[in-house]
C-alpha cells in the first residue's frame, strides 16, 4: 500500500468522532446524576476507592488542561466543572463518612491516606490537614477569586469601549462583517468567564469550610459511636476514628487543592498564542544573563559558614551552565544598548571591510524601520472622526442598542448616492475631555461641529407652533438651532399627540453629521479620491479620459472644478458630463474657477430642480439690473481667486436686503435663493458665503429653459449709487 493510500486508510471517517465525544451530553447527564444519588444511597467500600480514585485524576487532568489551553476564555467549561467537581467531592464526604462511622472502615485508599501519608499519627494528620485547607483556603483560593473578581469588572467595564472598537473598524472597513462577529463572539466570551469565574470560585472556598467541618464531625461522632456502640476504649476509639477521618480530610482535601491550583492558574494566565509551560519557560529563559547571575549568587550562599556547599554549589553551577548556554548566539544585553548609542565614526570604518559595512546598514534600517512605524502612525491623521463623551458610548455599543456605527454607514452610502463623493471611513472614539453628553466633528483634527445629546431620552422639537409645554430640559436642536427639550420616554406619547417631532439621541447626532458631511464634502475629496473617480468613469468612457488628461487639464485642475461644485451643494453624480463639459472647455481657459462655472450651465438641468417651489418655477429674490452693473463693475479676480471688491456702505446695503429677503423666503418654507447673472455668480456667491452659506445663488444661463421665475423681491440699487453720475459710477 502506497503512503498516501495508507493516510486514507488510517484517517478517520467525516463524522467518526470517538464515541465519548458522541454521547459526551450522555456521560455528563449520567454522571451528574449519578453524583446525585450519591447523596442518599450507600456506596461499598470497592466502590468507593474507585470512586475517589477518579476524583483525584480528574482533579489532575483538569490542571493538565489548565497547562496546556492557550486562551483562558477556550476553557469556558471550567465554572460548570468546578461546580460539579465540587458537588461530586462533597458527595464522596458524605459516602466515607457512612461508612466510618457505620463500619468503621471506609475502604483501603482512605485507609492508606490515614497510615502511610501521615505514619499513623493522628496529631501529625490533623495539623497537616488544617495546612492544606490553610493553603486552599486562605491562599490559592482567597487570592484566584480576587484576581477573578477583579478581571470580571474591568473585562466588563471595558466590554463597550472594545464593541465600539469593533464596529468603528468595521465602519472603517478594516475587517469584514465575519471577522466583526468573531471578534464580538470572543469579547462576549471573556465578559461570559470571567464574570463565572467570579462566581465558581466561592464553590471552592465553600467546600473548604464544609471539609473542616465534615472532619470534626467524623472524629467527634466516630469516637462517640466506638465507645458507645462498638465498646471500643478510649485510646482505640480515638486512634481508629481520627486516623480514618483525618485520612478522609486528606483524601478530599488534595483533588480540591489541585482543582484550586488549577482555577488560580486560569484566572492568572494572560491570554497567549502557547500553553503555559511553553509561555513560562519562554519567559524565564529569556534573558541568560540573569540565569549566571543566580548560579553565582547560589555558589556565594554555599560558602557561607554553616552552609552546606553541595546542594548549593550543585544549583549554582547548573544555573550558570544553563544561563552560558542559552546565551550562546544571542547578542549581551549591554552589548546591544552599548551598540544602540551614536558614536563618532572611527577613521578607518570606511574602509574597514565590507562585511562589517553591511552589518552595520542592515541593522541600521532594521531599527530605523520600527522608529520610522511609530512616527507615521503619530503623524497620520483620520480625515473625518466623531469624538464623543463617555455618558454617550451606550450609542455606539450595539450590545446595549446601539446603533450610532451602522447608522453612520448609512450616511456614507447616502452622501456617496446623492452627491457623488466617497466619504472616507470615519472613526468614532471616546474623549474624557468632553463632557459626559458631548460629541463633536474633526475634520483632520479640526473641530467643524460639536454638539450634546442626552443618552436614552427625546428630543421634541415644536415645529407645528404648539401651546403645550413639556416636561424636560429646555434645549436647541444642534443642526437648525431649533427650541426643543429634552424629555423622558414616558412623556414622548404626549409630545407627538400634540405635534413635537420626536427624535432619540442617535438620530440628533447622525442629522448633523449628515449635515456637517454635506458642507465638507468639498473638503474630503483629495487627488487621491479624484484618480479613483476618474479611474471608474476610464471603465466606460476610456475616449473621453484620454482626451482630457494629461494633455488638457490635469489632475489638480479636475479635483478644484468638482470641488467648487460640491462646495456649493452640486452633486458630482454625473462625472462623465462634467468631465465632458471640462474637455471641451479647457482649450479656451484653464481656470478652474471658470470651468466650473461653464460646467455649472450643462448641468442646470440635474441640479436646479432641488430649489423648485412647483414644478417648473423657483421662487427667488433678483437683483435690480442697475445694481448687477454696478456689482460686475468690482468683481476682483486673481490667479487664484474671484471676489467682489465693495465699499462699505454698498455691502451693508446688499447684506441688509438680501436678509430680509431671505427670511421671507424661509418662513414660508421654501429654499432661500438668489437668481443673477452669470458674470456676478460666483463673486457675489463667495460674498454672501460667511454670511449666509445656505442660500443658493443660481445664473439665469443655468436655469433650464423650461423653469421660469417667481420674484419673491428685488434688491434695488443704493441710493448713493443711483445719485452718482454715471461716469462716477463707473469710474468706481
Amino acid at each position: 500500500m502506497s503512503a498516501p493510500a495508507a493516510a486514507t486508510a488510517a484517517a478517520p471517517a467525516p463524522g467518526s468522532s470517538p464515541l465519548f465525544q458522541r454521547r459526551a451530553d450522555l456521560v455528563f447527564t449520567v454522571a451528574l446524576f449519578a453524583t446525585v444519588m450519591l447523596l442518599i444511597m450507600p456506596v461499598p467500600s470497592l466502590m468507593l476507592d474507585g470512586l475517589l480514585a477518579i476524583s483525584l485524576g480528574f482533579s489532575l487532568l483538569v490542571l493538565m488542561v489548565v497547562v496546556y489551553v492557550k486562551d483562558p476564555p477556550e476553557f469556558s467549561g471550567f465554572p460548570t466543572i468546578l461546580l460539579a467537581f465540587t458537588l461530586f467531592r462533597l458527595a464522596l464526604n458524605i459516602c466515607t463518612t457512612r461508612l466510618i462511622l457505620t463500619e468503621g472502615h471506609a475502604g483501603d485508599v482512605i485507609n492508606s491516606f490515614g497510615h502511610f501519608v501521615i505514619q499513623g499519627n493522628y496529631i501529625v494528620g490533623f495539623v497537616v490537614f488544617i495546612i492544606l485547607v490553610l493553603i486552599n483556603f486562605v491562599v490559592i483560593t482567597k487570592g484566584a477569586g480576587r484576581i477573578a473578581e477583579v478581571s470580571a469588572r474591568f473585562t466588563l467595564d471595558a466590554l463597550p469601549g472594545k464593541q465600539m472598537a469593533i464596529d468603528a473598524e468595521l465602519n472603517a472597513g478594516a475587517i469584514d462583517e465575519a471577522a466583526a462577529t468573531a471578534r464580538r463572539r470572543k469579547v462576549q466570551k471573556e465578559a461570559d468567564f470571567y464574570g463565572a469565574m467570579d462566581g465558581a470560585s466561592k464553590f471552592v472556598r465553600g467546600e473548604a469550610i464544609a471539609g473542616i467541618l465534615i472532619t470534626l464531625v467524623n472524629v467527634l461522632g466516630g469516637f462517640a459511636i466506638g465507645v458507645l456502640q462498638m465498646d471500643l476504649s478510649l485510646g482505640e476509639s480515638l486512634q481508629r476514628f481520627t486516623l480514618l477521618s483525618i485520612g478522609d480530610g486528606l483524601v478530599s482535601q488534595i483533588p480540591a487543592l489541585v482543582v484550586s491550583v488549577a482555577a488560580g492558574v486560569l484566572v492568572t494566565r494572560a491570554s497567549e498564542n502557547s500553553n503555559l509551560g511553553v509561555q513560562i519557560g519562554r519567559q524565564l529563559t529569556a534573558h541568560p544573563r540573569a540565569l549566571r547571575i543566580v548560579g553565582i549568587m547560589l555558589g556565594l550562599f554555599g560558602l557561607l559558614p554553616g552552609m552546606p556547599l553541595i546542594p548549593f554549589a550543585i544549583l549554582g553551577g547548573l544555573a550558570w551552565y544553563v544561563g552560558k548556554q542559552l546565551g550562546r548566539g544571542q547578542p549581551d544585553e549591554f552589548t546591544e544598548a552599548e551598540a544602540g548609542t551614536e558614536k563618532p565614526a572611527s577613521p578607518g570604518g570606511a574602509a574597514g571591510g565590507g562585511a562589517g559595512a553591511a552589518a552595520t546598514a542592515s541593522g541600521g534600517a532594521a531599527s530605523a524601520s520600527p522608529i520610522a512605524e511609530e512616527f507615521r502612525r503619530v503623524i497620520d491623521q483620520d480625515v473625518f472622526a466623531i469624538e464623543v463623551g463617555y455618558g454617550l458610548l451606550s450609542l455606539a455599543d450595539a450590545a446595549r442598542g446601539g446603533d450610532l456605527l451602522a447608522r453612520i454607514t448609512g450616511v456614507r452610502k447616502t452622501l456617496a448616492r446623492e452627491r457623488g463623493v466617497i466619504v472616507p471611513p470615519i472613526s468614532v472614539r471616546d474623549n474624557l475631555e468632553l463632557e459626559t453628553n458631548d460629541y463633536r466633528f474633526l475634520l483632520r483634527g479640526k473641530p467643524v461641529g460639536r454638539g450634546a445629546v442626552q443618552a436614552g431620552r427625546w428630543m421634541a422639537m415644536n415645529v407645528g407652533g404648539s401651546r403645550v409645554a413639556l416636561r424636560g430640559t429646555p434645549c436647541r436642536e444642534p443642526v437648525f438651532g431649533l427650541e426643543a427639550v429634552w424629555i423622558e420616554d414616558s412623556e414622548r406619547k404626549v409630545a407627538e399627540l400634540n405635534g413635537y417631532t420626536v427624535v432619540d439621541a442617535a438620530s440628533v447626532v447622525i442629522t448633523h453629521l449628515s449635515e456637517v458631511l454635506k458642507g465638507s464634502a468639498h473638503h474630503l475629496l483629495g487627488r487621491q479620491d479624484v484618480q479613483t473617480l476618474v479611474d471608474h468613469v476610464k471603465t466606460t468612457h476610456p475616449a473621453l479620459v484620454a482626451e482630457l488628461l494629461p494633455d488638457l487639464v490635469n489632475l489638480g485642475v479636475i479635483q478644484r472644478v468638482l470641488q467648487n461644485l460640491l462646495r456649493e451643494g452640486v452633486p458630482v453624480l454625473a462625472l462623465p458630463l462634467i468631465l465632458e463639459g471640462v474637455a471641451d472647455f479647457a482649450p479656451a481657459t484653464k481656470n478652474p474657477d471658470d470651468l466650473s462655472e461653464l460646467v455649472r450651465r450643462r448641468l442646470g438641468l440635474y441640479f436646479v430642480g432641488e430649489y423648485e417651489t412647483r414644478p417648473g418655477a423657483v421662487r427667488a429674490l433678483t437683483l435690480d439690473p442697475r445694481l448687477e452693473q454696478a456689482l460686475a463693475q468690482r468683481v476682483h479676480r486673481s490667479p487664484g481667486e474671484v471676489g467682489l471688491a465693495l465699499d462699505p456702505l454698498l455691502g451693508r446695503h446688499l447684506l441688509e436686503h438680501l436678509s430680509r429677503g431671505v427670511n421671507t423666503l424661509t418662513e414660508g418654507g421654501g429654499p432661500a435663493v438668489v437668481v443673477v447673472g452669470a458674470e456676478i455668480r460666483l463673486p457675489l456667491r463667495r460674498f454672501l458665503e460667511p454670511s449666509f452659506p445656505r442660500v443658493a445663488v443660481l445664473a439665469y444661463q443655468e436655469l433650464p429653459s423650461a423653469v421660469e421665475v417667481e420674484n419673491a423681491g428685488i434688491v434695488p440699487l443704493p441710493a448713493h449709487l443711483a445719485a452718482a453720475p454715471a461716469p462716477a459710477r463707473a469710474a468706481a
